[in-house]
């Protein structure tokens, strides 16, 4: 790793060290992990962008915006555009070119899903962040049917290499926690 690489981790972890939830820190750590189980020669970019993908989230409060699905939809642009700006000011700091600053924005607001292998791997390795970390907490929270139907969107957004490390994390995940994800799916995993 460069040192414009450790520059720019220490000021992200910083700003994950203020979020009052305390959770930035375990997130992104768990990002950057399944980053780099997808995409061991990650370029530079990808790495930076999984270890900021919410950076300063805690700033940006959800009850700015109205209640619902559409208040939602309205906060979560807004807060990605926002990390972009926010990450690229950040690699820029420390020393990376704007091409890299630009990429990892890019990456951030999901630019290309679908098209772009590298854009894709990211959010492959959000969605299974999700079942590892915060999938417990939600489905605890949440009804079954309201459960499955978050399960059956993540699934959707996920490619094939996501599926299949999905199913392995299957395997490590609470029977009732595994049992939910099943029925989203349709089969046993």
């Amino acid at each position: 790793m460069t040192e414009a690489f450790e520059r720019a981790c220490r000021e992200f972890a910083a700003v994950h060290a203020a979020d009052p939830a305390g959770a930035a820190s375990r997130y992104h750590a768990t990002l950057a992990r399944w980053v780099d189980t997808l995409v061991p020669a990650a370029p530079v970019a990808l790495r930076l962008a999984a270890r900021c993908q919410h950076l300063g989230r805690h700033t940006i409060p959800r009850s700015a915006y109205p209640e619902g699905l559409a208040g939602y939809k309205r906060w979560r642009a807004a807060a990605a555009l926002e990390h972009a700006r926010r990450a690229a000011e950040v690699v820029r700091d420390a020393g990376f070119d704007v091409a890299v600053a630009e990429r990892v924005g890019e990456l951030l607001i999901k630019k290309g899903l679908r098209s772009d292998p590298e854009v894709q791997a990211f959010e492959d390795a959000i969605c299974l962040t999700f079942l590892e970390t915060d999938f417990p907490a939600f489905a605890a929270k949440h009804p079954d049917d309201k459960v499955i139907d978050i399960l059956q969107k993540t699934w959707r957004k996920m490619s094939p290499r996501g599926h299949g490390a999905a199913l392995d994390l299957a395997k490590r995940l609470e029977p009732g926690l595994t049992a939910l994800l099943e029925r989203a799916l349709g089969a046993d995993p």
